[in-house]
């Protein structure tokens, strides 16, 4: 079963406001990237003289000047946009709905992603932990979570971390937990969005056991990331999950997509995944 919301991507607004001006935009996100106005302009085929006057509001940069200095700067899609506004340009990335026909093709294409990694479970998932897309393996997982938790849309932090998720079926909670706040606090120090802050000060209150969830002691197998170990029918798994983006995309909503796959990380989860395939 394949699980598809349609509308348009999360919404993140710039990580600096746009009132500030593209100077002290394009200055910020250049500290952030702990690069000099020297090495900046090395990258941009600019002068350093060049990159201080455009910061400080001296001289205004050329719309082409700000998509090169946003590209060297690792500046995600979305600010791009922000920048070229503060400039006085047009938006140069589109925010094309998830369910428009235009998006048809990419759809599929994730949709055919995620079910080519089934059994292991797989899903989609937008700037804001929105589901958009998920496979059976996922579906699995999932059995028994409340209606509540699944609509109008749900979403992969609150399913994890909330006490009537998946929450008490982790078996190392604390540390997966603190792995999904670390992962969204990375996230907050990049950008400025209300709803990204909002979700996270709501899971990161949930309440958590002061011991771990009685269960079988994990395997002594070596694992190479930090598993995440859930019980399944009486029977604890261990997965490792893997993040994939698009290469350059060219489209906000595209831009804010992610793609996470869960893989068994011990044989007696392979085994089990095998029953369950056959």
């Amino acid at each position: 079963m394949t699980i598809v919301a349609t509308g348009t991507a999360a919404t993140a607004p710039a990580a600096v406001p746009a009132d500030r001006g593209v100077g002290p935009m394009l200055r910020a996100w250049r500290e952030r990237r702990r690069v000099s106005q020297l090495e900046l302009a090395l990258r941009a085929d600019s002068s350093a003289r060049h990159i201080s006057f455009i910061e400080t509001g001296r001289s205004r940069p050329s719309e082409e000047m700000v998509l090169r200095l946003a590209e060297h700067l690792d500046v995600p899609v979305r600010e791009r946009n922000a920048l070229l506004l503060a400039a006085g340009y047009a938006p140069h990335y589109p925010e094309t709905p998830l369910d428009d026909p235009a998006l048809d093709a990419l759809r599929e294409g994730m949709e055919r992603l995620i079910q080519g990694y089934e059994p292991c479970p797989a899903l989609v998932v937008d700037a804001g932990y929105t589901v958009v897309a998920a496979n059976r393996g996922v579906a699995m997982l999932l059995e028994g979570v409340p209606e509540k938790l699944m609509t109008p849309a749900p979403n992969a932090m609150r399913l994890t971390l909330h006490p009537e998720g998946l929450a008490p079926r982790v078996r190392n909670l604390r540390e997966w937990r603190g792995h999904l706040l670390a992962q969204m606090e990375r996230q907050l120090a990049l950008y400025r969005s209300d709803r990204l802050r909002a979700l996270y000060e709501e899971v990161a209150a949930y309440p958590v056991p002061e011991e771990e969830p009685d269960g079988e002691p994990a395997a002594p197998v070596p694992y190479f990331a930090l598993p995440l170990r859930i019980e399944h029918e009486g029977r604890i798994l261990s997965f490792v999950s893997s993040i994939s983006t698009f290469n350059t995309p060219m489209d906000v909503t595209v831009a804010e997509l992610a793609i996470e796959t869960f893989l068994p990380a011990d044989p007696a989860t392979v085994k089990y995944l095998r029953t369950m395939e056959a």
